[in-house]
């Protein structure tokens, strides 16, 4: 059985969009593109070694994997090792345009119903999946409870407006802490696995208060 880990650089207040270039994602008027270079230092480029030290394949929405294939090729003929890998590891394209063009190699299409192609993914053995970037796609994988684990970076900036890492349609559930680190340029590199239904508990008094018995009638 494969997992798919959702993996993401995500602000304070939850913005994912273009975190390593100005010219990545200014759609929307997003102006704040390349926000997370100034913080990466040795600790935050060990936590994305550890994170890419495991055999995974990516799965990427079709904007993303635009950006991935602009860049990566061309990387890895430069010799960056990371460009490289990703060139020979599989591709899984998430796009409603079945004409799209996947010229990269070992890449390929999700087909009309991704949500049922990665399912029929997780069922198979081989390496685990692991998302980067592709906001919208991410938050089809939370709302059909895809998403095995979670592994956030987050980066000590608010920046408003932007495209989100979850969205109001994730399935609810619990979440267990597996490791956490800290850099000193203040990135929290979270990494978190699924753990049952969502537990809850009350610090409510035994005896509520006329106040609050009025409070909650009032309540719309």
């Amino acid at each position: 059985m494969r997992k798919v880990i959702a993996a993401a650089f995500v602000s304070v207040d939850g913005v994912m969009q273009a975190p390593g270039a100005p010219e990545e994602d200014p759609t929307g008027g997003f102006k704040y593109g390349g926000w997370n270079v100034p913080h990466f230092d040795e600790v935050v480029g060990g936590a994305m070694g550890e994170m890419f030290s495991d055999p995974f394949d990516l799965l990427l929405g079709r904007k993303t994997y635009d950006i991935f294939a602009a860049h990566w090729p061309q990387a890895a003929k430069n010799g960056d090792p990371m460009g490289q890998h990703f060139g020979q590891i599989n591709k899984y394209v998430a796009s409603r345009n079945p004409d799209i063009r996947l010229d990269w190699e070992n890449s390929h299409w999700l087909g009309a119903d991704p949500v049922a192609a990665i399912r029929k993914l997780k069922s198979e053995d081989g390496r685990n999946i692991m998302t980067q970037g592709s906001s919208d796609f991410v938050q089809t994988l939370f709302a059909n409870d895809l998403a095995d684990e979670i592994y956030t970076l987050f980066f000590p900036v608010l920046l408003g407006r932007g495209k989100r890492f979850l969205g109001d349609s994730v399935q609810p559930g619990a979440l267990k802490l597996i490791s956490s680190v800290t850099s000193p340029s203040g990135v929290t590199m979270n990494r978190y696995v699924r753990n049952g239904e969502v537990v809850t508990g009350s610090f409510a008094l035994e005896q509520p208060t006329e106040m609050e018995l009025e409070r909650r009638r009032n309540l719309t």
